[in-house]
């Protein structure tokens, strides 16, 4: 099995060999994180929005219930890209913006015009282990979407996301994750991984996230697994789900 990975992972980095090669000379990254990847994620936004809506509006049917003593709901959202959960968030609702990378703009500035619903804080360019300009206890929601597959890492960001939030606030996520063990989901998710992670801006196929949410030290924690089905793709395995500091 081990020899097959190997062999497929060389098969597929022959194919990418022009990004490799790209990255090798140091052109890849820059042009993906500006240009590539924020045209790629808009698309993909789409699409997975289509596939998840029902699971989106029941996520954050509840939202309201966590508004903080002030009557406002502040929500905090890490790895915003081009806005694909604006469209879920409760009218009134005040939202910060945050992303490590700040070349969304255009898909942004496109998905605020069409969530009119919602106030628009401020957008920071930040990491999600580092949202040092982010008070301790300030806000009353954080949502992260397809964004803990890509961190450098899951357990700093939650210490993070636990420390922004006020006592009682709550955490959303909806992340792909790893497949089931001995699944040939998962020998494909291992045999595409490298080249995976290098075209699409870090983003790792086989993070067990569901193990650090429940090592973290939430009060309460709701996590379901589900399938997306993604044609073509090795993301089908997800978690959703909610939790409370």
């Amino acid at each position: 099995m081990e020899v097959a990975i190997l062999f497929l992972r060389a098969c597929l980095a022959l194919l990418a060999m022009p990004i490799y090669l790209l990255s090798f000379l140091g052109i890849w990254e820059p042009f993906c994180k500006k240009i590539f990847f924020p045209y790629f994620l808009e698309r993909l936004s789409v699409i997975h929005n289509r596939k998840t809506r029902k699971q989106k509006q029941e996520l954050f049917r509840n939202l309201p219930d966590f508004t903080g003593p002030s009557g406002e709901l502040k929500l905090l959202e890490i790895g915003t890209g081009c806005g694909a959960n604006f469209q879920f968030y409760p009218p009134g609702c005040k939202v910060t913006c945050s992303d490590v990378n700040p070349n969304f703009q255009q898909g942004l500035s496109r998905s605020m015009s069409k969530n009119q619903h919602i106030h628009y804080e401020r957008f920071l360019t930040a990491a999600a282990e580092d949202l040092h300009q982010v008070p301790s206890g300030s806000v009353d929601a954080v949502v992260c979407t397809l964004v803990l597959c890509s961190v450098r890492s899951v357990s700093k960001t939650l210490k993070e996301v636990q420390r922004v939030l006020r006592p009682g606030g709550v955490f959303y996520f909806l992340e792909h994750v790893a497949a089931n063990p001995s699944s040939w989901r998962l020998f494909w998710q291992q045999a595409f991984y490298p080249t995976w992670k290098l075209v699409f801006a870090g983003c790792c196929l086989t993070r067990e996230i569901w193990k650090d949410l429940e090592e973290a030290n939430f009060s309460e924690l709701k996590l379901q697994h589900i399938s997306v089905p993604l044609l073509g793709t090795p993301i089908e395995p997800h978690i959703i789900g909610y939790a409370v500091k």
